[in-house]
């Protein structure tokens, strides 16, 4: 956007302050410790909270927002990630990926998918095991979802955001 000068710095997807005359935010009312959180110690870039990667021709690729990053064994798997491939499935109509503690307290996480399915398309031990299949073969072997939920409708706000935090209080 003109007006703007970004980077990614330590994974995230940032903006470089003096470089960026438009940018008008210097921190948040009354909550110093935020405001430095998203800051670099230096002051000079904005931490947007979204990791990402930028190409050499200067074209951004989101991944994922850090604070839905999961980490499981050690890897950082970006939800989207695994979201996209899980869609590919004909018997997925929507689908939101999300941490939860690993049970086993191994992990740190494990991978949950949520899923809404095709009308027609039944639930049960075949189709988890398909799902679970296409993420570990066809994208990853550490990012494949250990539990699938199935739902009518996954939480989501008014603009078509989905509600992440919902689905880790299920």
């Amino acid at each position: 956007m003109p007006g703007y000068a970004a980077d990614v710095v330590d994974g995230q997807i940032a903006i470089d302050v003096p470089a960026s005359p438009l940018f008008w935010f210097e921190g948040y009312h009354g909550a110093p410790e935020g405001t430095a959180e998203r800051f670099s110690p230096d002051g000079r870039w904005y931490l947007t909270a979204d990791t990402g990667s930028v190409d050499e021709d200067g074209y951004f690729q989101f991944t994922a927002r850090d604070d839905d990053v999961i980490l499981a064994a050690g890897y950082r798997i970006g939800p989207f990630d695994v979201e996209s491939v899980l869609i590919t499935h004909p018997s997925v109509v929507d689908v939101a990926v999300v941490g939860r503690p690993d049970p086993e307290g191994v992990r740190g996480e494990v991978v949950e998918a949520f899923v809404v399915l095709a009308d027609g398309a039944q639930d049960g031990p075949e189709l988890h095991a398909e799902l679970t299949a296409l993420v570990r073969d066809g994208y990853s072997r550490h990012a494949y979802p250990r539990r699938i939920h199935v739902l009518d409708a996954l939480p989501k706000t008014p603009s078509g955001k989905v509600q992440r935090y919902l689905l880790r209080s299920l």
